[in-house]
């Protein structure tokens, strides 16, 4: 199987890049020396020493002469010493020196962090790893990648995307990476019927057909539910659960209609879809508002016909071998995601949205619900205008397929702790030509592999290992990346430093935007004050975010749909993902036919270089860091603060939870015995010896499993993939506890003293247990007598 699926892969690709064009002669300084040219000079002419002096003369002169001699002997052979003696104190002074160079390169980036050798016995500090980073980085040739990747539509298991992943598999390959290769799923994914096209309907009473209303036929929402429903029109703004609470108190009538909702509102297609299934809705419509995502083709705007595809399994993964790895359908049970909908969804256009809700009648809409659409006041339904009872009729006839997915991974292998190791990867597939959508982060990624394999030749000795991927199965909500975590999460919190995901990371060139888990939040700083603004020369991006309120102000949660979020709240390994968006107005071509190269560089005026180098710049930094330092620098400390959040919602709420026979005493424990573990820990490396092989590696596999420690061991992986207390979704998270505890103020009625209950006491043990693993060794966990 495997050797197949590498044939098919590994066949031959065109338009490779060069693997080592640009490579230059690196290593330690060498300095010569020039040679000493010593010249004997002679008497003059008619000097002698006459033959009949006495003997006392004489003697006296010759003992002269051989002092002379002598002194000049001494003096050169002197000189010879002193010159060599100084040579090699220079070339040893400088391979100990840590102050060597120019002032801003006088400490190397960590106090632990400690020097790269290079072949040729040199000393390479970080200032100089940094230098070598911005001189490999080629800017142009992200933008090539992108346009190659980019050429046309190439989903998984088509044609176009076997051709590029035979690309990318022969360019890691030309770079010589110490391994390359290819990890395969069957995944089953949902395509558009190739014999019926998803329909919409306006009927009457008696469900007669009045009217057809033409959809894109390209546009659909993958894992959707299937069939045909029938009812009412309701509109439900962003579909969040907040506007579905605020249609209930109003009174509108949910139960066997269909919602149409506007993308965004900060919900993903999966969540406004699981949101309307909740209150009783049949099916849902979502279609792009004017008012949040540009129409006017004019001015880089979709057209009013186009529509915005995405996912809604509420997930990721294949929603068919939920928490196992889809390596054979055959050897395991039937099963299916909770995640999946079950009701049908389908998006429309702007057009078509405007032709629904114009006609709709009711109830006004809240104020803020308003969009901008044309011809359009703003009802909320169910029902139609005109005469006689109206309803919608929508049909989805999607349909299922096994798909052979290829994960590309390309590795360069760590001096010191190779099976220690940070992960750099990139969604390869596209509904459209997706230059935004995987375009970017391919390219991104490729240019990454090839500059560190640069500078590994040119002496950068990576002190862990970099892993360089290429997902497959991105559209289809991180199929690829999913289906590898579920088969070796087993080993992963052993293995994994970091993840940082280059999906969709340049979609402006104003504003950075960071979504991370908290463990890599420090390294943003680091990295944002050596990198150039792409739209501001001369100016770091730190110079540029300090007026924004500080660094701080760009560190946003991890979320949903983003490449990086299964790696954490799924795997429990510290994932980061970046965005460069606009200010003034955004992309509006993701998840559509429309996502080219040439109009993502009409958006950013043709920047796209100096963002893609911004970018890689950015990236490249943390994993240098990362794989350098001797120390992992993670910040173990971030989740106390989290954890006092909630300790502080708990104490306002004492009193009604004392009168109900509960107590947050356990919580407040299991924090404080988090924060202490965390301080100790950082006290106890700065005051250890962090040269030491054997001492660093036992603090950093501390580290290391701090995410993990937050999965909660008390809920299903199949059942609740997203396990992570802070990051992951259920019933078992903060945000949910949080939530619960809320109702004791809003609405009493609804408090369910059970649940809560139970709630508490699975989030306590599980922060109790990551306090437990944190604090080292069994005789080293504070418990007091």
């Amino acid at each position: 199987m495997m050797d197949s699926v590498t044939g098919l892969i590994s066949g031959v690709g065109g338009g490779g890049a060069q693997a080592n064009e640009g490579v230059e002669e690196g290593g330690g300084v060498r300095r010569r020396v020039p040679p000493v040219e010593l010249k004997l000079v002679p008497l003059e002419e008619g000097s002698e020493v006459t033959l009949n002096s006495d003997i006392t003369s004489a003697l006296m002169l010759q003992q002269q002469t051989d002092r002379r001699k002598a002194a000049i002997y001494l003096t050169l052979s002197g000189l010879l010493i002193f010159t060599t003696a100084f040579l090699l104190g220079y070339v040893a002074f400088r391979g100990m020196c840590r102050l060597c160079g120019n002032e801003g390169d006088l400490i190397p980036l960590s106090d632990a962090a400690g020097a790269q050798h290079s072949p040729e016995g040199g000393v390479m500090y970080m200032a100089e790893l940094r230098e070598m980073l911005k001189k490999y980085l080629k800017e142009e040739r992200i933008e090539s990648t992108l346009r190659r990747v980019s050429r046309a539509s190439h989903p998984p298991g088509s044609s176009e995307g076997n051709a590029v992943a035979r690309e990318i598999l022969q360019n890691l390959q030309n770079l010589g990476m110490d391994h390359t290769w290819t990890d395969s799923h069957y995944a089953t994914l949902q395509f558009p019927s190739t014999t019926q096209r998803n329909t919409l309907w306006l009927v009457d009473s008696e469900g007669e057909e009045l009217e057809e209303i033409t959809l894109d036929s390209e546009g659909y929402c993958t894992y959707s539910a299937t069939g045909t429903v029938t009812g009412g029109v309701v509109y439900v703004n962003y579909g969040r659960r907040e506007d579905f609470e605020q249609l209930r108190s109003l009174g509108i009538a949910l139960n066997g209609s269909i919602a149409v909702a506007r993308v965004g509102g900060g919900v993903s297609f999966a969540e406004k879809v699981w949101f309307a299934q909740e209150v009783g809705h049949v099916g849902v419509l979502i279609y792009p508002d004017p008012a949040d995502v540009p129409q006017d083709p004019r001015r880089l705007g979709l057209h009013s016909n186009a529509v915005i595809s995405e996912h809604v399994h509420l997930g990721s993964g294949d929603p068919f071998t939920p928490g196992f790895p889809s390596f054979n359908l055959t050897q395991f049970p039937s099963t299916q995601s909770s995640g999946l909908p079950v009701i049908p969804a389908q998006p429309i256009s702007a057009n078509v949205a405007s032709k629904l809700l114009s006609q709709l009648s009711g109830v006004g809409c809240p104020r803020g619900w308003q969009g901008r659409l044309p011809y359009v006041q703003c009802v909320l339904g169910p029902g139609f205008t005109g005469p006689g009872e109206r309803k919608m009729k929508m049909a989805v006839y999607n349909t299922m397929k096994p798909v052979l997915l290829n994960n590309i991974f390309a590795s360069i292998e760590g001096k010191v702790e190779p099976d220690h190791y940070i992960i750099i990867g990139a969604q390869r597939d596209s509904w459209g030509p997706g230059a935004v959508k995987s375009g970017v982060g391919t390219a991104l990624l490729m240019e990454l592999a090839r500059t560190f394999s640069n500078m590994v030749e040119n002496g950068f000795y990576p002190r862990r290992s970099l892993l360089f991927v290429s997902w497959d199965g991105g559209d289809f909500g991180n199929v690829g990346a999913t289906e590898w975590l579920e088969g070796y999460l087993t080993m992963l919190h052993l293995k994994a430093v970091a993840y940082f995901s280059l999906d969709q990371a340049i979609l402006g060139d104003d504003i950075l935007s960071v979504y991370t888990s908290p463990l890599l939040a420090d390294l943003i700083e680091g990295a944002i004050k050596q990198v150039e603004h792409p739209k501001h020369t001369g100016q770091s991006i730190l110079s540029l975010v300090r007026r924004q309120g500080g660094w701080r102000n760009i560190v946003k949660p991890l979320y949903l749909n983003s490449g990086a979020y299964s790696f954490t709240a799924f795997g429990g390994v510290p994932a980061m993902q970046l965005h460069f968006t606009e200010d003034a107005r955004s992309y509006p071509f993701v998840n559509t036919q429309l996502d080219s190269v040439g109009r993502l560089q009409e958006l950013l005026q043709g920047r796209l270089r100096s963002v893609g180098r911004a970018v890689g710049e950015l990236v490249g930094l943390m994993v240098l860091k990362l794989s350098h330092d001797h120390i992992l620098p993670l910040d173990v400390t971030c989740y106390s603060s989290t954890a006092q959040q909630l300790s502080s919602k708990l104490n306002q709420h004492a009193a009604q939870l004392q009168s109900r026979g509960l107590s947050p005493q356990w919580v407040f424990s299991a924090r404080g015995d988090y924060s202490r573990a965390a301080k100790n820990l950082h006290e106890a490396i700065k005051n250890s010896d962090i040269q030491d092989e054997r001492l660093a590696r036992l603090y950093n596999t501390r580290i290391m499993r701090v995410e993990y420690y937050f999965l909660s061991q008390y809920v299903s992986v199949v059942e609740t993939p997203f396990r992570h207390v802070f990051h992951g979704r259920g019933d078992h998270t903060l945000s949910a506890l949080a939530d619960h505890l809320s109702l004791l103020t809003s609405a009493p009625h609804l408090f369910d003293e059970a649940l809560f209950r139970r709630q508490l006491a699975l989030f306590t043990w599980t922060l109790q247990g990551a306090a437990n693993a944190l604090s080292g060794d069994v005789w080293n966990i504070d418990n007091p007598l």
